[in-house]
């Protein structure tokens, strides 16, 4: 009877399958875990642990997720996933922010459509379309995060409009009324006249935009040196529309001034021959060039100080028709802004329209003028302009200023202007509206920076606070300690409002406690509406005559809302977690956003940052580093990514990349992740099969353990370091690296390639062969519990592959806790010059191969030659084993001239030689012992297996 060997052959047997068939299978993995409600099971785990906090930053429920918000709370998820298997309790609370204008936006764009007045509607019925609004965007956002893997409180997320909230939010505000650090003042804020609201820094961003230029003649009627007498100040402007508002001009005190006289000028120049012109010295040239002056003289030389009580007129004060309007004085003050990079060397002051322009006003007395209403025409007592809009939408979509022309030839008519152009350049703009911005003067509530010594308080914060990457510390610390006060009212009508009395005899704020606590419970119950739909008295109860106190009916900034979520999240809501967080988590946009919010308000109720650590990541570009735009056609959608090849997928691309610094995907990048990705399941995959039928009885000590064995081992504890050190860092991309090399080069390429022929051929109960099963359950263990906080649905398929059946989760796993005993750095160190032999005989032998000489390694049996100096400790090693060859025969001595050499392994070098004997029918191998012992076509080994097996 022949026997069939190829039964005796323990080859690897599993059914977790090569192709993932991810989008398929992650879908039925999260019903298993709402099923078994894993979140709960995980909070019952962490009941007696100490806490990690990732406070969740509340995303805008206003659209589908895009590619930034699966960066961002993949990264949470990873995170707190990490340390839950460190041994902590993470629990995570989802939020959104739902206040303010995008929201409001949109349901304006509805009435606006149908061609009514959002101002006519009712505000009741507003808000309560706003909320519909954000509560039908936080159930599709919720799914989408889900999709992606990340676990949290999704029953109980935690929302800005919830009634709980927006009461809380109330009694912050009510903080800073009864510390004083709120206080209505007017001041120039940015302001959009297209959504008719001021805007707070976050929701500036910057864009190019064309402006006119004007360069604009201002006479001098009071000069302060003799030798100013008749001539005029020049000054230099990009926004014509502020003229109307000028009420004085500012020079630079340490700069140095040229009174030029024109000599002679090029054809359509607006310069005079014999006109005196006040220019900085280190402008005029340029001024000249621009203005079409070809010869001037330089008359005099003059510091800045010496301008000092010079005074000019309004450049339309002689038109025709201003009436008078611009009969006004306008003095020449110091200002510390001006420069001499561009312009002229003098600023045209217009205390209404610019943050500088209203300091130096405000210090020397000027009144502030109220020239441009809030839908952005001007006031009707403006002289020629009454009633013109300073800001429009051409047929093109871009905006510019209609009154730019008009401006122009009212100067042209009084002879005050002396050239026009335009530039391009980066100009505030609206984030929601894409429209540029304006400064304007307007009453508005303000949280004082110095009220508290709040600046001094968020400083000290930010100093005591972890930052990663580091820089993050100092970006928001120059933004803290240049930032005026914080503007908190918006003229909107979808939020938190201010829930402030004011008197209106005295205009002095209502601080009582007793009122903020009733208006905070009226909300509680009944939401932010019950402020616009009761009486003021059901607030200021019988304390307080109603008729004595102005509403305010202004709404809180929303960055005011999102500052406050430390305060009810954490502190006083429903998930018992501890106050300050552990950890805040966003785009390094957030420096100046909700990072900054939360630092000040905290700072300024509590004396501290809500936060111990601070983690910024970048955004998201293309492969090419673009910025991703429907016009170019390179937006990545996370929910198609998901849909063809996994939410794993996404999520091994957040882990792999540097996130401290602007990140990239396209469609070559996220196949370089599937790549990388088949090769991790297929780790897994086949330690699954090579584990097939394991059992402790199998399991064999670390005393037992071969050398090659216990480096792996050795191998492990090293990764285990990194995988903590990760984990406190918040830096995984070099871990994966690490990861992935182990499993593609020390796993598949060295070690799985060497124990082949061991799991395969050895008797179950031989010593090498349970030695390589222990270390494959060692590594199986290892790896998918490190692999679990960012590949979570594939560790729990095979974890489930390996564990049919389990009523359990790799999430509720903690890390493995590796024994001491297992590090060796000094037996490893040999296994550097075992593997460089190693690389210089498969060196050798796919010659050979390439040849045709050879089909398979165990068709040779090398020499190999170690020179003398050569050092490699090979005790207990068997080399052909190692090397998969039949055989090898190692000598030491000078290394042949025609042996085999690697240039970067020096003293080594392989001669081929065929190995001699059969082949075994069982291992393959070429021995001289083949069928000697009473097996037909085996060798001593296999012969000696498959007579200890039962193989009818």
């Amino acid at each position: 009877m022949t026997v069939d060997y190829k039964a005796t052959v323990f080859l690897p047997k599993t059914d977790f399958p090569m192709k993932a068939g991810l989008p398929a299978m992650e879908p039925r993995l999260l019903d298993r875990w709402r099923t078994m409600d894993l979140f709960r099971q995980l909070r019952e785990q962490g009941a007696s642990r100490e806490k990690f906090v990732l406070h969740d930053g509340p995303p805008y429920a206003n659209g589908n997720l895009h590619i930034g918000h699966a960066l961002n709370k993949i990264l949470k998820d990873i995170i707190n996933r990490c340390k839950q298997m460190q041994g902590f309790d993470a629990n995570y609370i989802p939020g959104w922010d739902c206040h303010g204008l995008p929201i409001e936006w949109k349901i304006e764009e509805k009435y606006r459509d149908a061609g009514k007045d959002k101002d006519a509607v009712d505000p009741v019925e507003f808000r309560r379309e706003c909320r519909e609004f954000a509560a039908r965007w936080i159930d599709i956002q919720k799914a989408e995060f889900q999709r992606l893997g990340v676990i949290g409180d999704w029953s109980r997320p935690y929302t800005t409009m919830a009634y709980s909230a927006e009461a809380q939010i109330v009694r912050e505000l009510g903080k800073f009324v009864m510390n004083g650090g709120l206080y209505k003042g007017a001041k120039p804020v940015m302001w959009s006249v297209v959504e008719k609201t001021a805007l707070a820094e976050a929701e500036i961003e910057y864009h190019d935009h064309t402006s006119v230029t004007i360069w604009v003649r201002f006479p001098l009627v009071t000069p302060s040196r003799p030798e100013l007498e008749g001539a005029s100040v020049v000054i230099w402007t990009t926004t014509p529309w502020t003229m109307p508002g000028n009420r004085a001009i500012a020079y630079g005190p340490d700069m140095t001034y040229q009174l030029c006289r024109v000599d002679s000028v090029a054809d359509g120049s607006l310069a005079v021959p014999g006109e005196r012109l006040l220019l900085a010295a280190d402008l005029a040239a340029q001024v000249m060039a621009d203005a079409g002056i070809t010869g001037h003289t330089v008359l005099g030389t003059f510091a800045g100080t010496d301008l000092a009580g010079s005074v000019a007129h309004h450049p339309l004060k002689t038109h025709p028709d201003a009436s008078g309007g611009y009969a006004f004085p306008v003095p020449l003050l110091p200002g510390d802004f001006v420069t001499s990079d561009t312009g002229t060397g003098f600023v045209h002051i217009a205390p209404g329209h610019g943050e500088d322009d209203w300091h130096l006003g405000v210090a020397h007395g000027i009144v502030i003028p109220e020239t441009v209403l809030p839908d952005g025409t001007y006031h009707p007592s403006v002289p020629l302009f009454a009633g013109q809009s300073v800001l429009a939408a051409g047929r093109k979509g871009e905006y510019y200023s209609p009154v730019a022309k008009p401006v122009i030839e009212a100067m042209t008519r009084t002879g005050a202007l002396l050239h026009h152009g335009k530039i391009r350049h980066s100009y505030p703009h609206s984030w929601r509206s894409k429209a540029p911005l304006i400064f304007r003067t307007t009453p508005q509530w303000f949280i004082s920076m110095q009220t508290n010594d709040l600046r001094d308080k968020a400083l000290a914060a930010i100093d005591a606070t972890r930052f990663v990457p580091d820089q993050g510390r100092n970006r928001i610390r120059s933004m803290v300690e240049n930032r005026p006060d914080w503007c908190v009212s918006r003229q909107r009508a979808w939020g938190v409002p201010i829930t402030v009395f004011v008197n209106k005899t005295t205009g002095e704020v209502l601080r009582d406690q007793t009122v903020i606590d009733r208006i905070a419970a009226a909300v509680e119950a009944e939401g932010a509406d019950v402020w616009f739909s009761s009486p003021p008295s059901a607030f200021l109860g019988n304390a307080y005559q109603a008729d004595d106190w102005e509403q305010v009916t202004d709404i809180l900034d929303v960055w005011f809302d999102s500052g406050c979520t430390h305060a009810f999240v954490l502190e006083s809501g429903a998930w018992a977690l501890p106050w300050p967080a552990s950890l805040y988590l966003e785009g390094s946009d957030q420096h100046r956003g909700w990072f900054q919010s939360s630092l000040l308000e905290s700072c300024g109720t509590r004396g501290r940052a809500p936060y111990d650590t601070v983690l910024t990541h970048g955004f998201v570009l293309d492969e090419e580093g673009r910025k991703m735009s429907k016009s170019l056609g390179n937006v990545v959608s996370p929910q198609e990514v998901v849909e063809q090849y996994g939410a794993d997928i996404l999520r091994l691309w957040v882990a792999g990349s540097d996130y401290s610094e602007d990140l990239r995907i396209g469609p070559e990048i996220i196949k370089t992740e599937v790549d990388i990705y088949r090769r991790l399941r297929n780790t897994l995959r086949y330690l699954l099969g090579a584990l097939d039928g394991f059992t402790e009885a199998e399991r064999l000590p670390l005393s037992d353990m071969p050398p090659l064995e216990r480096w792996v081992l050795h191998r492990l504890t090293e990764l285990d370091a990194l995988v903590r050190k990760a984990c406190d860092d918040f830096q995984f991309h070099s871990l994966f690296v690490e990861l992935h090399n182990f499993c593609a080069v020390d796993l598949s390429a060295f070690y799985f390639d060497i124990r082949k022929d061991s799991l395969y051929c050895d008797h179950p109960a031989d010593r090498r062969r349970r030695a390589t099963r222990t270390v494959m359950d060692h590594l199986f263990t290892c790896l998918t519990r490190w692999l679990a906080p960012f590949l979570c649905f594939t560790a729990e398929e095979a974890y489930l592959a390996r564990t049919p059946g389990a009523e359990g989760s790799i999430h509720l796993e903690p890390f493995p806790t590796l024994p001491a005993e297992w590090s060796d750095p000094e037996g490893a160190a040999r296994w550097k010059a075992v593997r460089d032999i190693r690389r210089v005989v498969t060196g050798a032998l796919e010659i050979e191969r390439g040849a045709k000489r050879i089909g398979s390694s165990l068709q040779a049996a090398p020499e190999v030659i170690l020179a003398p100096d050569f050092v490699v400790d090979l005790d207990g090693l068997d080399l052909s084993e190692l090397a998969i060859t039949s055989g090898i025969a190692v000598d030491r001595g000078a290394v042949p001239a025609d042996a085999f050499t690697l240039p970067d392994v020096a003293g080594v070098g392989v001669l081929f030689r065929t190995a001699t004997g059969e082949k075994c029918q069982r291992c393959w191998k070429v021995l001289p012992d083949v069928g000697a012992h009473g097996a037909d076509g085996l060798c001593g080994r296999c012969a000696d297996a498959v007579g200890r097996m039962d193989v009818r």
